[in-house]
């Protein structure tokens, strides 16, 4: 193969402070989750459905948080703001209503968002998935 190639950013200078302010909100609950960028659904969904499963095969998420069993627990998005351009709401949509059918939840944050929102929305996504007897 003669063809150059060149690294490339995994994720976006804003997804990236995202990822890692996720991860610190994560930490301070020390469950052992973690969190995954750029994840393909086609590798975390399922279904018998062929044409369902193909509609979401190819499609990403910008993070994914796994608990220590990697199974998946909560979808992370970030909206920019050029995100909402072509066709990208009916995507996410799709997506969406995918994780919702699996039992996997879907956060969604804004470009601009303040800090204090997402630990809110962490420590919440806490809550609803940790058992009363574990401790949060």
């Amino acid at each position: 193969m003669k063809a150059e190639f060149h690294a490339k950013r995994l994720m976006s200078r804003e997804e990236a402070r995202l990822f890692y302010a996720v991860e610190r909100g994560l930490a301070k609950h020390a469950l052992g989750w973690r969190v995954m960028a750029q994840v393909s659904l086609g590798e975390v969904l399922g279904s018998a459905d062929t044409a369902a499963f193909q509609a979401v095969n190819s499609k990403r998420v910008d993070m994914l948080i796994i608990a220590k069993d990697g199974l998946p627990i909560a979808a992370v998005e970030y909206q920019g703001s050029g995100h909402y351009q072509g066709t990208a709401a009916a995507r996410d949509a799709v997506k969406r209503e995918a994780l919702r059918r699996a039992g996997i939840e879907f956060l969604e944050f804004r470009s601009g968002h303040a800090p204090e929102e997402l630990t809110f929305e962490i420590d919440r996504l806490v809550r609803r998935r940790t058992p009363a007897d574990e401790p949060a």
